[in-house]
């Protein structure tokens, strides 16, 4: 009897958790893949950039689309704007406004303001630390995403390039890494389903549009660059992105693209971003019913 009472709590605790963890955050519906085999080894052949790049020792979750017009705007229309940088609220809208197009003219910090307000309600605080408050966070300080989850539990996050290399390029058997998003090495068709300019687009098209990729991803491959968290190494306040844009050509979709000249409040119409959420869900819920159980044990149930 004791051990069905515990068991019964436990896949309730589950079953509720589940629920809680619906990508409905704050308002904002936002749907994630999961990205598993913890512990990966990094990008070691020809093509990677960097050299063993998307090492990564635990489970997380990467956004299935890049964050869209609408998500931004519900963000923008419940938060109130973002800082653009350390003295100036947000200085550009989106050039491209269609509700579904990846949004643009985002900065690298506005974005990480979007992350701390879907964690914890206040775009100053999360795992991007701030001088201020929700109201004019101020300076940046940092990154923590330790404290982040410890505070907070589930964490959102600009995905570091390692996450986001993980997710574009690393095949779900756990096999090695690709040399596109779509598992191949060879470049994709133009129009093929996977939506790259190549010439054809003069402009972001809705996300989601294209094919789904390995991962379960949709334009990693084009589209918009996408912030990640990382700096560029010898390079003081200029982050790395990621996937290229619907402006570029095939060559530049590969593992072996990034770009890394923009500075933390640069905006661009086509500069976008996706965001990651950690822990993985199923490993906060493993956790919790872990401790439930012990604790449970303990009161002997």
């Amino acid at each position: 009897m004791k051990k069905t009472r515990v068991l019964s709590v436990i896949l309730c605790l589950t079953a509720l958790m589940n629920f809680t963890l619906a990508d409905n955050i704050r308002g904002i519906n936002i749907d994630f893949v999961a990205i598993g085999n913890a512990g990966n080894a990094g990008d070691t052949s020809s093509g990677a950039n960097p050299l063993g790049g998307g090492a990564v020792g635990y489970d997380y979750r990467i956004g299935k689309y890049e964050i869209t017009n609408a998500q931004w705007d519900a963000f923008t229309g419940a938060a109130g704007a973002p800082t653009g940088n350390d003295s100036h609220a947000y200085i550009r809208s989106a050039y491209y406004t269609g509700v579904q197009q990846p949004t643009g003219n985002v900065s690298w910090l506005e974005a990480i303001q979007f992350c701390n307000w879907l964690t914890s309600g206040d775009k100053s605080k999360g795992a991007y630390q701030f001088s201020g408050n929700d109201a004019n966070p101020g300076y940046f300080l940092g990154v923590n995403r330790a404290a982040a989850i410890s505070s907070y539990g589930l964490t959102y996050v600009i995905p570091t390039e390692n996450e986001w290399y993980k997710a574009a390029y690393f095949k779900p058997d756990g096999s090695g890494y690709s040399r596109y998003a779509n598992g191949l090495n060879t470049i994709p068709a133009a129009d093929n389903g996977w939506n790259y300019s190549g010439g054809a687009y003069s402009a972001p098209w809705n996300v989601g549009t294209g094919t789904q990729e390995q991962n379960g991803t949709f334009d990693m491959m084009g589209n918009a660059w996408e912030w990640t968290e990382n700096l560029a190494s010898g390079y003081d306040f200029s982050y790395i992105l990621r996937g290229g844009s619907f402006a570029i050509t095939a060559t530049d979709l590969a593992s072996l693209s990034r770009y890394y000249y923009c500075f933390s409040d640069y905006e661009s119409s086509s500069n976008g971003f996706r965001i990651a959420e950690i822990p993985e869900p199923a490993s906060a819920v493993l956790m919790t019913t872990a401790g439930l159980f012990l604790t449970l044990k303990r009161r002997k149930v």
